[in-house]
């Protein structure tokens, strides 16, 4: 698949190849699915916890009698009948975390990807460099190549160059940057835009071919 190269100004000073392997690969919904929810699962914390009838305080001594008070016979004021007692078949601290293939998991980013070249999402641009690392400059550049969508910077190496773009899109709401090697298929199903450096391109030839 041919693309357009732009500039920062949004001009087209060339063309690229898309890797057919990476970029028109078969598209697999489920499994795109299945990765989705294996990360968004493996982001939970899984912290949340209430107290059983043995945690909370209290209740060592038994509220009344057995017998003759009239009353139902009760053992101990923490129990999940009483106000204030303990808590039953509630949250537990757990792990949420989902196992999946490395090569299922890239088999899912080569899906999304193609879908992302299907429907002419991908920009490439032939560097991406800014002077300073400044918000309003990051802001000017996305605008001549996204205009008014979301994009998902992809940063081909960490360096100072790079550095300076990470700095001037970390507080756009509608960017994000994230490392060649971290790319994943919440992001990419997340933003509207995919913006490739043409070192970013080789980077996930690297990376996924």
């Amino acid at each position: 698949m041919e693309v357009n190269v732009l500039n920062m100004n949004g001009k087209k000073v060339d063309t690229v190849d898309l890797p057919v392997s990476i970029f028109e690969a078969p598209i697999n919904i489920d499994l795109m699915h299945q990765a989705y929810v294996r990360q968004m699962a493996n982001a939970r914390l899984g912290t949340h916890k209430t107290k059983s009838r043995g945690e909370v305080s209290g209740g060592g001594r038994k509220p009344w009698r057995q017998k003759g008070t009239g009353r139902a016979r009760h053992g101990s004021i923490r129990s999940p009948l009483w106000p204030g007692g303990g808590k039953t078949h509630t949250p537990r601290p757990r792990n949420y975390a989902k196992k999946m293939p490395h090569k299922m998991r890239q088999a899912a980013l080569r899906s999304a990807l193609s879908v992302k070249a299907a429907e002419n999402e991908i920009i490439v641009v032939d560097e991406l460099k800014l002077d300073e690392a400044k918000t309003r400059l990051m802001a000017q550049a996305l605008d001549a190549l996204a205009k008014d969508a979301s994009a998902l910077i992809v940063i081909p190496a960490k360096d100072e160059v790079y550095k300076v773009v990470e700095l001037s899109a970390r507080n756009l709401p509608s960017a994000k940057t994230v490392h060649v090697n971290y790319l994943n298929i919440r992001d990419l199903l997340s933003y509207d835009k995919l913006i490739l450096p043409l070192q970013a391109l080789d980077a996930i030839s690297d990376h996924l071919g």
